[in-house]
């Protein structure tokens, strides 16, 4: 069965001890708010998703969205769900008072995104590309489009859409061949085809308020040539009410392998109303806006699959009863020990655990820079900021979403012949949590933009905010007695990212391939060694807790920690043996030996 709880005391630990968000004047200065308002509007939140949308998960892929004369049905129950989410005030929680929102920092976001996928990932595009859309809108916008726009998506009363893909491209955007001609009055007629668009046609919302990439005539050629353009489903009055349906369609849904809930189309434009966004020829910066959030936002659903295909599997091994304990009967008084008994079974459970706990911890550190750097006065705390999140926004996404995956294939794991029966349901969370390593920038897009542009920026100065966060903790804390243990295991995995690193520069002037082609290597240990530094501080924080510990919340995350530093972060190793013995046993490999064995 899909089994799942919102993990507030861990959310609560991060936001409390780890992040210390109580001592910060900064946090909560929008929403006017106090932690304990926050961790009760959490508390909320988690309710909304496990009684009304985690109940509609395996309805909802069972049936998937519909397609009939170019409209767009969503399962059964999805009106009424998002009725009661937006009514609720859930999409405006995070968004700019200024136009309609509530104010709260962007780690609510974190968390409250989390929630809602670990309960219903297919629901989840919906809200969450609304609320980057309306983002890229309030950045890039002119003042009477945002005035406009952002009120009614703040509301959720319309959401918002992502056209970036044509049938002729996807990662190379330069290729685009949408186009969009002036008007007199100042707008555009959009003409052209998109594809994989997430929420383009649904009955959800009375509005839909598409981001488009096109070209205008004479535009230069490649990816400088392209400018963003907002393209309503109906255009609406000066006033909000709605008005004209504009030219444009649904053309199909895709049939997809997992989120069938979430409608995934293709979008026909034929001189589309539309209006410019950001400055002409300018799209790929105000788009990257949307982009940037719409990455973190699927780092985010990686980690909530993982999350609840942890909780699952382990409600089925605490329940399921098969053969005994290798060291003699744990419940004598039945026919057989639950599976949780067999060592197998519980590396497999503690992995998926510590994973998750560290990643949401170096989500949640991210989510605080990127609150740090909206309301931050000073300019070089603010640019710190910038950096971490620049720089950490490709690994949140690409190992976040590959452990999601890999959680879920052991949830089925544990589950066995049941687990691949679609009753149980975590079969459903294979295919679901499949697809965050594709969109937005494929996980192996991510490892060559982390390490050929994230790791060079000015000069590496995006890659020492890291070092030089790790290092100095290292050195203030080499002789905590707390640590003296697990430090060692994170001094390794950083002194091997470091050498790493070195050799990568050194390769990557020579010989571009040398550098790209470890390059989702590169990615993951620089991911592990993230979360090892998370975890010796949590390990930290802990210890100093022990006095107040009455469930053992602090003992577990010790226990927890020491794992995840004994047992998965030496894979570093590995990692770096792999990357120093260079690429070009794979790049220099003749096109002609894939056949061999076949040709």
């Amino acid at each position: 069965m899909q089994s799942y709880k919102a993990p507030l005391n861990d959310m609560k630990f991060i936001l409390e001890d780890f992040l210390n968000a109580g001592a910060s004047d900064l946090l909560f200065k929008e929403s006017e708010l106090e932690i304990e308002d926050f961790n009760f509007i959490l508390e909320e939140a988690s309710k909304f998703c496990e009684e009304i949308l985690l109940p509609l998960n395996q309805s909802g892929d069972k049936e998937g969205c519909t397609f009939e004369n170019g409209i767009v049905t969503t399962p059964e129950g999805f009106k009424d769900a998002y009725k009661q989410f937006v009514e609720n005030g859930w999409q405006s929680a995070a968004l700019d008072k200024k136009y309609g929102g509530q104010g709260l920092p962007y780690i609510f976001n974190v968390f409250f995104d989390e929630i809602i996928t670990s309960s219903n990932m297919g629901f989840s595009n919906y809200p969450g590309l609304t609320g980057n859309a309306f983002e890229a809108i309030k950045k890039s916008a002119s003042e009477e489009l945002k005035k406009l726009y952002l009120p009614k998506m703040a509301t959720g009363e319309w959401t918002g859409t992502m056209n970036l893909t044509e049938p002729q491209c996807g990662t190379d955007l330069g290729l685009s061949k949408a186009m969009a001609i002036p008007q007199k009055d100042g707008s555009f007629k959009l003409t052209g085809t998109k594809i994989f668009i997430t929420g383009g046609e649904q009955d959800l919302s009375e509005n839909i308020i598409h981001l488009v990439l096109a070209r205008t005539p004479g535009a230069p050629k490649g990816i400088k040539g392209i400018s963003l353009f907002l393209v309503p489903k109906v255009i609406p009055n000066s006033d909000g009410s709605l008005g004209e349906s504009n030219s444009l369609s649904c053309g199909s849904i895709e049939d997809k392998m997992g989120i069938k809930s979430s409608s995934t189309c293709v979008m026909n434009y034929n001189e589309a109303k539309s209006w410019l966004v950001g400055d002409l020829h300018k799209g790929m910066k105000a788009m990257f806006i949307m982009m940037n959030g719409a990455r973190l936002m699927v780092g985010v659903q990686g980690l909530g699959m993982s999350e609840v295909s942890y909780q699952s599997a382990l409600y089925y091994a605490k329940e399921r009863l098969q053969g005994r304990s290798l060291n003699g009967p744990k419940n004598p008084e039945t026919l057989a020990d639950p599976i949780i008994v067999h060592p197998d079974i519980r590396k497999n459970l503690l992995k998926m655990k510590a994973l998750n706990e560290g990643i949401r911890g170096l989500i949640s550190f991210t989510a605080l820079q990127v609150d740090i750097a909206k309301v931050e006065n000073d300019k070089y705390k603010r640019q710190r900021a910038d950096d971490w999140v620049a720089l950490m926004t490709p690994v949140i996404k690409a190992f976040s979403t590959d452990i999601g995956s890999e959680s879920a294939n052991l949830a089925v794991q544990i589950y066995g012949g049941h687990g691949f029966i679609k009753d149980h349901g975590v079969e459903q969370f294979v295919r679901d949590a499949r697809i965050a390593q594709l969109y937005e920038g494929t996980n192996g897009i991510q490892a060559l933009d982390f390490v050929g542009r994230k790791l060079p920026r000015h000069n590496g100065r995006l890659l020492k905010s890291f070092f030089h966060l790790v290092k100095e903790y290292i050195e203030e804390n080499t002789f905590n007695y707390n640590l003296k243990e697990i430090m060692p295991q994170l001094m390794k995995s950083f002194g091997r990212l470091q050498q790493t690193t070195a050799f990568l520069a050194s390769k990557g002037l020579f010989d571009p391939e040398e550098g790209a082609g470890p390059a989702t290597d590169y990615l993951k240990m620089f991911a592990l060694t993230s979360l090892g530094y998370v975890w010796v501080r949590y390990i930290d924080i802990s210890h100093q807790k022990m006095n107040d510990d009455p469930k053992g919340f602090y003992k577990a995350k010790i226990a927890t920690g020491e794992y995840f530093l004994k047992k998965v972060l030496p894979e570093t190793g590995s990692l770096m043996s792999s990357i120093l013995s260079g690429a070009k046993t794979y790049t220099k490999y003749e096109n002609e030996y894939f056949e061999s064995s076949f040709n």
